[in-house]
Formats: structure tokens, sequence, C-alpha cells
């Protein structure tokens, strides 16, 4: 039994000694490669961080944007319709709503059709008058998609130039020792692999947060739009009577 005992034992000194060694801390982990960095090493690490912090931003608020404007979509569609005119439609919904925007926009270029802009026809002046409102909101709907563009383009190749950067450290390693053991080369390459890392990581959330963004966009618009030509035919019908 107690030979038994020493063997299980011995079986599982192994064991331990891996799970404590796999315990102590990573030293080519990203800590270490903060603390071993020099400046180029840590200011591509913030330029990246700032990248994925300003895009993970870009997609929260634009999402919200996009929920609240369907939201006013579905106001507009039970209100707006169901008045007898459109000052009364556009008092139903409420204020800051892009589509009490446009109705105050088309109200706006009915009304004021006359001196100079008499001469243009009314049709086309209501419709440039709602197209402008409508090219506003689309406007404000398309900002910070640019900043989804910009990060998922440029944040692989701000990873890359980390990459470089941590090889060229390896090789002057390399140079001073006049040896390649793993124990020169190893922090900078890991350094290396983790920028490459980081980049992609950074990149690959802000495109396709951009689609994302882009597909619902469209489909808000498209209710933005149709209503802009509901309200331009409503104006029309109304000058008519």
């Amino acid at each position: 039994m107690a030979q038994a005992a020493d063997a299980a034992a011995a079986a599982s000194a192994p064991v331990v000694a891996a799970a404590a060694a796999a315990a102590e801390e990573n030293p080519y982990g990203l800590s270490a490669l903060w603390a071993q960095g020099d400046a180029v090493a840590k200011g591509t690490l913030l330029i990246l961080v700032l990248m994925s912090m300003a895009s993970w931003y870009v997609i929260f608020t634009k999402y919200a944007e996009q929920s609240k404007l369907n939201k006013q979509a579905k106001a507009a569609q039970e209100s707006f319709w169901s008045a007898n005119t459109v000052e009364q439609g556009k008092d139903t919904l409420q204020e800051g709503s892009a589509f009490r925007f446009i109705a105050e926009k088309g109200l706006e270029g009915a009304s004021k059709h006359t001196g100079l802009l008499g001469a243009v026809d009314f049709n086309e002046w209501v419709t440039m008058s709602i197209q402008r409102a409508i090219g506003n909101v689309q406007s404000r709907m398309q900002d910070g998609l640019a900043v989804l563009a910009t990060v998922g383009s440029t944040a692989p190749f701000v990873g890359l130039f980390g990459t470089v950067w941590g090889i060229y450290h390896a090789l002057v390693k390399i140079g001073i020792s006049g040896q390649a053991s793993i124990d020169k080369v190893a922090g900078p390459v890991g350094e290396a692999l983790i920028m490459t890392a980081i980049g992609l990581a950074v990149a690959v959330p802000a495109v396709l947060g951009y689609n994302w963004l882009v597909r619902r966009n469209k489909a808000v618009m498209e209710q933005v739009n149709a209503f802009g030509s509901d309200l331009h035919a409503v104006l029309l019908g109304s000058a008519k009577k």
C-alpha cells in the first residue's frame, strides 16, 4: 500500500508542477508587452485601443439612433395620417422627430412659394423642400459611419506596423547576442504576434458593424423616403383645392 501511494504521488507530481507553471504569469503576455515595450510599441497599442473604443461607441450610438427613428416612423404612421390637415398631423409628432422636421419643411416650402420663388413650379419647389429635409436626416444617420470604415481599413495596418516593429526588435537582439536563441527572440516575436491579433480584433468588429449599420440605415431611410413621398402628394393635393 505504501509503495502504491508513493507511485501515485510520483505520478501526480508532474501534473502539479504543470499546474503551478500555468498559474504563473505569462512573461510574454499583454502585460509584459506594456511593461517591456518601448514608446513606439506603447503608442501603437494605445492607438489600437482608442480605435476600438471609437468604433464600439459609434456602433452603440448609431444603433440607438436607428431604433429611435424606427419608433418615430411607427408613431408617424399611427398618428400623422389620421389628422385632418398636415399642420394638425405635424403637431401630433413629438419635438425632435425626424418626421416632424420633414413635415415642417414641407409646410414651409408650400407657404413660401411667393416672390421670386413663385417663378419655380410649385410641384418642383415642394419636392426640393422635402428632399432637402430628407437629405438632412440621411446625413445625420450617416454620421460616424466613416469612423467605422476608417478603423476597419486601417487597424490591420496599424497592427502590422506593431508586428514589423516587434520583428525589428527581435532581429536587433539576435544581432547583438550573435545567436538566435529562443529566449532572445521570444519576447519581441510575441509582441509582434500580439499586435497583429489586436489589429485584427479592432478591425473585424468595425467592418461588421459598418455593414450592419448601413443595412439598417437603408431600411430606416426607406420609411423616411416613403413618408416624404406621401407628404409631397398630400401637399400638392391640398394646394389644388
